[in-house]
């Protein structure tokens, strides 16, 4: 049970934390410490440096759901010339690779610092986003339903050996993931709860099996809606993979013992070639976006295929350390309401 005090603030009537705020913090650097070398060698990913900002109009930025507005400012010392904080870092890590010359099998990582200041702030969501976004080269034969899941399988690895590390280092907080993923594609998962929403589809879904990989996201199912929204530039969503459906990309969810609900941990998926671009682009009536930087790379074969995605660091720790509100992880900006229902509730907000 939980108690709604205001708009988008859920806490559990019974929640209080488990961990004071010096043992949170010892949790948070462990956690990511240890996550990130189990993600790199996992994959084969070495460490890059990321930017925090990029120029206006080249394309690089990630466009998300093709809605979010990204935050803008002039250089002073380049004519004024507009840049935007990154949303995210899918198509920069795509070129990145290509002007790295990383070979097939291998990738990169990076940590991920974002400003998304659209988003609607709440338990799980924030102004601040960091994540580990990662990106790895693959051949033509990888771009298949069986290869995504090869590669969420052993991110998930990593996410089980990361929770028996938190067990160890607190031993009041008892592993709860499964030893294996669940895959379903959002059609058959449509098709299995037909009266419920998206985001109901989701907490039922795992809610029952706990770990939860939801493929095709982005391209519309048989109810003429996605399950949710993809930007056309960087998931491939709409190519038919092996299992009759469409689309080579997905996310990662978990059910959260505290929230009781659904929370998403990654969103990941293979990437567009210049085939499902020109489509995708096409499909969204966005066209014009093929005339910018990174398009024309692309649509020239000057980038190599890939497979890539963000796995959410605070999430990610919100998740071991058994934490009510993301903002217990991360140091963000709240309204004072929320701040001070939360403080009410046992929640102190970073």
């Amino acid at each position: 049970m939980t108690i709604q005090a205001m708009p988008n603030l859920h806490i559990p009537i019974d929640y209080a934390p488990i961990l004071n705020l010096k043992q949170t913090e010892l949790g948070i650097k462990n956690i990511k410490d240890f996550f990130q070398v189990n993600l790199s060698s996992e994959l084969r990913l070495r460490r890059v440096t990321a930017p925090l900002f990029v120029e206006s109009g080249t394309g690089i930025n990630d466009d998300l759901n093709g809605i979010e507005r990204p935050v803008r400012f002039p250089i002073k010392d380049m004519d004024d010339k507009s840049a935007e904080i990154v949303h995210s870092l899918a198509k920069w890590k795509r070129l990145t690779l290509a002007d790295y010359e990383i070979e097939e099998g291998f990738g990169i990582y990076t940590d991920m610092n974002a400003i998304r200041a659209d988003e609607e702030l709440d338990n799980i969501h924030s102004l601040y986003v960091d994540q580990w976004d990662w990106e790895l080269v693959i051949g033509e034969k990888d771009r298949n339903i069986a290869y995504l899941k090869q590669v969420v399988r052993r991110i998930y690895a990593a996410m089980l050996r990361t929770e028996y590390l938190v067990y160890e280092l607190f031993p009041s907080i008892t592993p709860q993931l499964p030893s294996e993923i669940t895959f379903i594609h959002s059609e058959e998962l449509l098709q299995k709860y037909p009266k419920l929403n998206e985001k109901e589809r989701e907490d039922a879904i795992t809610k029952e099996y706990g770990a939860v990989f939801i493929i095709g996201i982005g391209a519309p199912l048989s109810n003429g809606k996605p399950h949710d929204g993809r930007a056309a530039d960087y998931d491939d969503w709409s190519t038919i993979n092996d299992d009759g459906y469409k689309g080579l990309n997905g996310d990662l969810l978990v059910w959260n013992p505290v929230l009781k609900k659904a929370v998403e941990l990654s969103s990941m998926g293979i990437r567009v070639n210049a085939e499902s671009l020109e489509r995708q682009l096409k499909s969204l009536g966005q066209e014009n976006r093929l005339s910018l930087y990174f398009h024309k790379r692309l649509m020239n074969n000057e980038l190599p295929l890939s497979i890539g995605g963000g796995i959410g660091q605070s999430r990610l720790c919100m998740y071991y350390l058994r934490k009510a509100h993301i903002g217990e992880i991360q140091s963000s900006i709240w309204p004072q309401e929320m701040k001070e229902e939360a403080r009410k509730r046992g929640v102190f907000l970073i």
